[in-house]
């Protein structure tokens, strides 16, 4: 299986490449989908004074100006994955739903289990979970 790269990141709704503790590593990318009310442009956020609104709730096809909740469209796209396993190294790629999933991971500062929102998936070899996580400020 081959995945469908990006030429940019501005084709993409998500896009990040990760180190996996020290051998594993996966790079994630969400391509934007066409809208589904006229087939010509890739949706997005709305544009103002030619400023991206990334907060935004919904997303605008630039053509028609057909308008999605941000909930909708995005539980509609895929998640590619190139990833090495950071247990046994092998080197795979996948396609997911794009759905983030929320996990419970011990804060080693709190000394507290916390819940945080990932992208979880299996290595087709060892099967062991792998997340990507979304990033916290």
């Amino acid at each position: 299986m081959s995945l469908k790269e990006p030429e940019s990141v501005e084709d993409c709704v998500y896009y990040t490449n990760r180190n996996l503790g020290e051998k594993g590593k996966a790079r994630v990318w969400v391509l934007r989908n066409k809208c589904p009310k006229c087939s010509h442009s890739l949706m997005g956020k709305p544009v103002e004074k030619g400023k991206v609104k990334i907060r935004a709730e919904e997303y605008i096809c630039p053509e028609c100006n057909y308008k999605a909740k941000a909930e909708e469209y995005e539980a509609s796209l895929t998640a590619s994955i190139k990833y090495t396993c950071p247990y046994c190294t092998y080197s795979g790629e996948l396609e997911i739903p794009f759905k983030r999933k929320n996990i419970q991971v011990f804060d080693e500062e709190t000394g507290k289990k916390k819940t945080i929102e990932a992208l979880r998936f299996q290595c087709a070899k060892c099967g062991k979970n792998i997340d990507i996580t979304k990033k916290m400020r």
